[in-house]
This record gives C-alpha cells, structure tokens and sequence, in this order.
C-alpha cells in the first residue's frame, strides 16, 4: 500500500549548514493498517508526516502509494492537523462540502457524502452551526469529517486530539476506533501519547532523535475495543516507555546540560504516557 525508501530529509540553516531530521526511514504500511508515530519533540514525526502528505519534498528517498511515487499532494492523502483550520465563515455542513464542491460534484451527491461522513462523526444535529459555536472536540471532529468526505486511500492525522483536554480526547480516542473498524482507512497517526498509541495503534513505530529515525516496531496484538488496564498492554506501554528513555535523555541534556542525570531525575508518572509533558 504505502512503501517509504531511505527517506532523509534536511533543512538549511542560517549559518548555512545543514540540519538532519530525518536519516533512512524504511517502512512498509499495509493497507487498512492503523500505524502510530511515536517519539519525542523533535524526532521528524510531523516531518515525515508532510512529506507522505506531498506537503514537503525529501532531501533523498521515495515514498509511493500502490506503486506510484508521490510527487506532491493529492486527494488519495487526507490530512488531520492539531489545528481543525476550519473556514470560520461557514456552518458544518459547508465546511465538510467544501472541497466536493470543488471537485465538482453533483449537488446532490455532495450533500450525500457530506452528511453521511457528518453522522459518522456524531455531528448531524449541528451541521448547520459555524465553528465558533462548537467545541474544541466537536470542530476536530469536523475535520476528521471533510477529511474523510473526499475518500481517501490513506488517513494521515498529525496529533489531531494534542489539545484537547482529557476527557474529549478519550471520547475521541474511542470514536475514531469505531471509524477505523467501519471504514477500515489507512491511517498513520502521529503522537506523543505512549496510551494513546497503544490504545488505537495496529503498530506502533518508535523514532529516536537527532536525527529521526525508526528505532523499533511493535505491533499491537490485541482485540478492540482495548481496555487499557490489560496487563499486556500496560506491559507495552512500559517497555516502549524504557526504550525511549534514551532518545528523552538526550533531548533533557541537549536542554539542560551533561549535568542531566536521568535516573536521579526521573520522571514524574503520567499515567497518559504523554512524551510532551516531560520534554
């Protein structure tokens, strides 16, 4: 489905050298696969993430999809971003339609796409309401909906519930489960959130830093709905946890010094697993 070849990706500097963020990713993704991102601030997750999305081009590497080498954006790549970047000026339902009216459709037919995606996420009584009517949770929700208006083979979701306060986050958690079994989508999904990555991940790739690359793979061998206080996924997420203690101290040390011990400093327990909080 997804092949990504030797990709590396670097940005010029304003000293004029170079930075590397990304150094020999490989990864096969097979399709209707639920595949997470998980490494701390500054691994290149996002980056590759652009990059498959055609936001971005790789220093060197390829990426096709069925075969065909991705040269740039396009509507086979749907794209969730932390932000729900709503058209402020227009009501649920306009918002999902939007880019099926630009694509041409018949009118009929785009209100048939857009409201049923509106309903797979809940929304239906509140299609006619405008983003600042809505909640943080409910406008991320519209954006999950009019990505997944224009059908695409592969769902790509850059921390799409990083903020969102707890509670909303669950609940989105659980409904995105439910809309994964139904449309069994691609998705590849970036996060910090060790539980969130084990809660709805099919495999969970984990990035160390400086420059990113892919560290280990796991996959998620477990039923769904998941229930998070199973030992062998609370077994999981501590030993991707200790993997990552390395990667996290270097990003400490790059911050506060070689004086940075981490065992002497450990960290304090979330029981999200949230990377960003302790970073």
């Amino acid at each position: 489905m997804l092949k990504i070849e030797k990709i590396q990706k670097s940005f010029k500097q304003k000293d004029g050298s170079n930075l590397q963020v990304l150094k020999d990713i490989n990864l096969d993704i097979k399709e209707g696969e639920f595949i997470s991102l998980l490494g701390p601030s500054g691994c290149g997750k996002s980056t590759l993430l652009n990059i498959i999305a055609g936001l971005e081009n790789p220093s060197s590497g390829s990426i096709l999809v069925e075969g065909n080498e991705i040269s740039g954006a396009g509507s086979d790549r749907g794209v969730v971003f932390q932000d729900a970047a709503l058209f402020p000026w227009l009501n649920v339902f306009d918002n999902v339609a939007f880019s099926l009216k630009e694509k041409g459709l018949k009118k009929d037919e785009v209100e048939r796409i857009a409201i049923d995606n509106i309903k797979k996420v809940h929304l239906s009584k509140f299609k006619d309401s405008y983003p600042h009517q809505l909640s943080g949770g409910m406008r991320q929700r519209v954006a999950i909906a009019r990505a997944l208006a224009m059908n695409p083979k592969i769902l790509l979701m850059d921390e799409p519930f990083g903020a969102l306060d707890e509670q909303t986050r669950l609940m989105l958690q659980y409904e995105l489960q439910k809309i994964w079994m139904e449309t069994k989508k691609t998705i590849i999904f970036v996060t910090h959130n060790i539980r969130e990555a084990v809660q709805l991940s099919d495999k969970i790739v984990i990035f160390g830093t400086q420059p990113g690359n892919v560290k280990e793979t796991f996959e998620v061998k477990a039923a769904r709905p998941r229930q998070m206080n199973k030992g062998y996924l609370v077994h999981l997420e501590d030993k991707i946890l200790d993997i990552l203690k390395e990667e996290i101290e270097k990003v400490m040390k790059e911050e506060m010094g070689d004086e940075y011990n981490f065992e002497e400093s450990s960290l304090p327990w979330d029981p999200t697993r949230d990377m960003g909080s302790n970073i």
